[in-house]
Protein backbone atom coordinates (compact mmCIF):
# COMPACT_ATOMS: atom_id res chain seq x y z
CA UNK A 1 0.00 0.00 0.00
CA UNK A 2 1.50 3.61 -0.50
CA UNK A 3 2.96 5.34 2.15
CA UNK A 4 0.41 8.45 2.39
CA UNK A 5 -2.65 6.35 2.07
CA UNK A 6 -1.69 5.09 5.64
CA UNK A 7 -2.27 8.84 6.81
CA UNK A 8 -5.44 9.91 5.63
CA UNK A 9 -7.17 11.63 8.19
CA UNK A 10 -9.82 10.35 10.80
CA UNK A 11 -12.08 12.98 10.00
CA UNK A 12 -11.96 12.47 6.39
CA UNK A 13 -12.38 8.63 6.78
CA UNK A 14 -15.63 9.56 8.89
CA UNK A 15 -17.11 11.72 6.61
CA UNK A 16 -16.33 9.84 4.06
CA UNK A 17 -18.19 6.98 5.82
CA UNK A 18 -21.28 9.27 6.91
CA UNK A 19 -21.91 10.64 3.68
CA UNK A 20 -21.50 7.12 1.80
CA UNK A 21 -23.59 5.90 4.45
CA UNK A 22 -26.76 8.67 4.03
CA UNK A 23 -26.75 8.26 0.31
CA UNK A 24 -27.35 4.48 1.18
CA UNK A 25 -29.81 5.21 2.85
CA UNK A 26 -31.41 7.44 0.39
CA UNK A 27 -31.07 4.69 -2.26
CA UNK A 28 -32.79 2.08 0.03
CA UNK A 29 -35.54 4.59 0.83
CA UNK A 30 -36.16 4.97 -2.88
CA UNK A 31 -35.74 1.17 -3.95
CA UNK A 32 -38.64 0.58 -0.12
CA UNK A 33 -40.87 3.31 -1.85
CA UNK A 34 -40.97 1.19 -5.16
CA UNK A 35 -41.43 -2.25 -3.94
CA UNK A 36 -44.40 -0.95 -1.39
CA UNK A 37 -46.17 0.98 -3.98
CA UNK A 38 -45.13 -1.36 -7.37
CA UNK A 39 -43.90 -4.70 -5.86
CA UNK A 40 -40.86 -6.43 -7.22
CA UNK A 41 -41.10 -5.01 -10.87
CA UNK A 42 -41.74 -1.67 -10.14
CA UNK A 43 -40.24 -0.86 -14.14
CA UNK A 44 -42.62 -2.63 -16.51
CA UNK A 45 -39.69 -1.33 -19.54
CA UNK A 46 -37.17 -3.33 -17.73
CA UNK A 47 -36.66 -7.26 -18.08
CA UNK A 48 -37.54 -9.20 -15.09
CA UNK A 49 -34.03 -10.06 -13.41
CA UNK A 50 -32.92 -6.11 -13.68
CA UNK A 51 -36.75 -5.49 -11.40
CA UNK A 52 -35.45 -7.99 -9.16
CA UNK A 53 -31.72 -6.42 -8.56
CA UNK A 54 -32.93 -3.29 -8.10
CA UNK A 55 -35.79 -4.44 -5.39
CA UNK A 56 -32.49 -6.54 -4.00
CA UNK A 57 -30.87 -3.12 -3.11
CA UNK A 58 -33.85 -2.49 -0.79
CA UNK A 59 -31.63 -4.50 1.68
CA UNK A 60 -28.02 -4.35 0.25
CA UNK A 61 -28.33 -0.62 0.97
CA UNK A 62 -29.24 0.01 3.63
CA UNK A 63 -26.75 -3.19 4.79
CA UNK A 64 -23.70 -1.54 3.43
CA UNK A 65 -25.02 2.22 5.30
CA UNK A 66 -25.30 0.26 8.52
CA UNK A 67 -21.89 -1.32 8.15
CA UNK A 68 -20.21 1.57 7.41
CA UNK A 69 -21.92 3.85 10.28
CA UNK A 70 -20.69 0.81 12.68
CA UNK A 71 -16.95 1.34 10.92
CA UNK A 72 -16.84 -2.00 9.27
CA UNK A 73 -14.65 -2.99 6.17
CA UNK A 74 -17.40 -4.78 4.86
CA UNK A 75 -19.47 -1.80 4.30
CA UNK A 76 -16.71 -0.37 2.07
CA UNK A 77 -16.95 -3.62 0.41
CA UNK A 78 -20.19 -3.76 -0.14
CA UNK A 79 -20.78 -0.50 -0.56
CA UNK A 80 -18.48 -0.76 -3.89
CA UNK A 81 -19.64 -4.05 -5.05
CA UNK A 82 -22.90 -2.22 -5.26
CA UNK A 83 -22.44 0.94 -6.64
CA UNK A 84 -20.32 -1.02 -9.63
CA UNK A 85 -22.96 -3.28 -10.39
CA UNK A 86 -25.61 -0.73 -9.70
CA UNK A 87 -23.91 1.67 -12.26
CA UNK A 88 -23.56 -0.62 -14.80
CA UNK A 89 -27.26 -2.56 -14.52
CA UNK A 90 -28.46 1.58 -14.79
CA UNK A 91 -26.29 2.29 -17.43
CA UNK A 92 -27.17 -0.74 -19.75
CA UNK A 93 -30.81 0.29 -18.88
CA UNK A 94 -30.12 4.08 -20.42
CA UNK A 95 -28.26 2.40 -23.45
CA UNK A 96 -29.36 -0.87 -23.77
CA UNK A 97 -32.79 -0.51 -22.88
CA UNK A 98 -34.41 2.89 -22.96
CA UNK A 99 -31.79 4.14 -25.75
CA UNK A 100 -31.27 7.60 -24.43
CA UNK A 101 -27.76 8.95 -22.97
CA UNK A 102 -26.27 10.36 -19.04
CA UNK A 103 -26.55 13.95 -20.60
CA UNK A 104 -30.71 13.37 -20.26
CA UNK A 105 -30.56 11.46 -16.85
CA UNK A 106 -30.31 13.34 -14.33
CA UNK A 107 -30.37 10.28 -11.54
CA UNK A 108 -27.50 8.28 -13.64
CA UNK A 109 -25.43 11.26 -13.49
CA UNK A 110 -25.84 11.58 -9.45
CA UNK A 111 -24.95 7.67 -9.36
CA UNK A 112 -21.84 8.28 -11.41
CA UNK A 113 -20.96 10.50 -9.43
CA UNK A 114 -21.87 8.51 -5.94
CA UNK A 115 -19.69 5.56 -7.19
CA UNK A 116 -16.85 7.80 -8.49
CA UNK A 117 -16.64 8.97 -4.79
CA UNK A 118 -17.27 5.76 -3.01
CA UNK A 119 -14.97 3.73 -5.35
CA UNK A 120 -12.38 6.31 -5.61
CA UNK A 121 -12.62 6.88 -2.09
CA UNK A 122 -12.66 3.08 -0.38
CA UNK A 123 -8.77 2.24 -1.32
CA UNK A 124 -7.75 5.70 1.38
CA UNK A 125 -10.52 4.79 4.13
CA UNK A 126 -10.58 0.85 3.84
CA UNK A 127 -7.70 0.20 6.04
CA UNK A 128 -8.69 2.47 8.81
CA UNK A 129 -12.13 0.60 8.88
CA UNK A 130 -12.15 -2.65 11.30
CA UNK A 131 -12.92 -6.10 9.87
Amino acid sequence: MIGWMHHTPRWTVISVCVIAAVLLFVGASSHVTDLLSQGLHPYDWAPGWLNLYWSSLALFDTLAAVFLIRGKRRGADLACAILATDLAANLYAVYGIQHSSLAVQPGLQRLTVFAALVLGAAPFIRRHLTS
